[in-house]
């Protein structure tokens, strides 16, 4: 019954705060109104639905594949990665890459995915080394997103004043002008994600017991260790390429999932999906609206929210 409680009402939160993120102060009838709804905020809504459910299921497949409550994209380097390669790209100045006659990939999207793609492929080579556990892995993660830091600051301290301001507003994070090419570019890859993932629930959810547990039940640990690795580095990298760095989504949801709803591992993973697409578009929404006349990124709003909750649950010593 609790299981169904928590979906339903998952469910309730999604399509209120997409339609709220969709008519919020906006006249009816109007020519202008017509453009702003779908030109601007149907696209924007889709992709913050997107990249909130997949940033939240990956981060709580992270938390349950290294058994720590603060795992998170970061952990692999899969966010550092992306990073450099938007640096990167935006210091060579390339315009992009046409697809089609209508779909062009800018070059900062291109260059995030592939510096994600290598910072995460590097992890999975040592998790993919017979008998690498999960420290090792971890230990990896850390090593590539501290060497991709320091590149990222090479590449700031020889960059020109344009390229430190186009990289600084791509690291806030935002949504908006995104339109539907991107959400078309971002669909596939990111659905996959969660597919991935999901559909590996029961597997994934044994880890929450010791990887010795997942393995004498019969659960091939050294697949799942690498799955999980590989959707996340499609869905955080393509996540990363389109819309910038999003802090604390994968961080904070699984926690306010497991504080309210005490889910087990396996169900912990779809209601993580549900849950982060509510999550970031509502509070998108939000950042939007807060300052009249003026937007907050929505990267930024995310960590303004993120670390004081984070933070409370931490002193009342919640149980994660």
């Amino acid at each position: 019954m609790r299981e169904y409680f928590s979906t339903g009402v998952g469910v309730a939160f999604m399509v209120i705060s997409a339609w709220l993120s969709l008519h919020w102060d906006l006249q009816a009838h109007s020519e202008l109104s017509e453009f702003i709804f779908w030109q601007m905020r149907v696209p924007r809504v889709f992709m913050g639905l997107l990249i909130g459910g997949t940033l939240s299921v990956v981060g709580a497949a992270f938390q349950i594949l290294f058994q720590n409550p603060l795992a998170t994209p970061s952990t692999v380097g899969t966010t550092a990665g992306a990073t450099l390669g938007a640096l990167a790209s935006l210091a060579l100045g390339w315009s992009g890459v046409q697809l089609s006659s209508a779909l062009i990939l800018p070059s900062v999207a291109l260059f995030s995915f592939l510096g994600a793609l290598l910072a995460s492929g590097l992890v999975v080579a040592v998790a993919l080394r017979p008998g690498a556990r999960m420290e090792e892995v971890l230990l990896a993660g850390i090593a590539i997103t501290l060497a991709s830091g320091a590149l990222a600051q090479g590449i700031h301290a020889i960059a020109d004043a344009r390229t430190l301001f186009l990289s600084s507003q791509w690291a806030l994070g935002q949504l908006p002008q995104l339109g539907y090419q991107k959400v078309l570019l971002a669909v596939l890859p990111l659905g996959l994600c969660c597919a991935l993932l999901i559909g590996k629930k029961r597997s994934i959810s044994s880890f929450a017991m010791g990887e010795d547990w997942a393995q004498s039940i019969g659960v091939s640990t050294r697949k799942t260790r690498v799955l999980i690795l590989i959707a996340a580095c499609l869905g955080v990298g393509t996540s990363g390429a389109l819309a910038g760095p999003i802090a604390f989504v994968g961080l904070l949801v699984p926690h306010l999932i497991r504080m309210t709803f005490h889910p087990s591992p396996a169900r912990l993973l779809p209601l993580s999906c549900l849950y982060g697409a509510s999550f970031l578009c509502l509070t998108d929404l939000l950042a939007r609206e807060v300052i009249d006349g003026r937007e907050i990124p929505v990267g930024v709003f995310t960590a303004l929210i993120g670390a004081p909750l984070l933070f409370f649950a931490v002193a009342r010593r919640q149980h994660f």
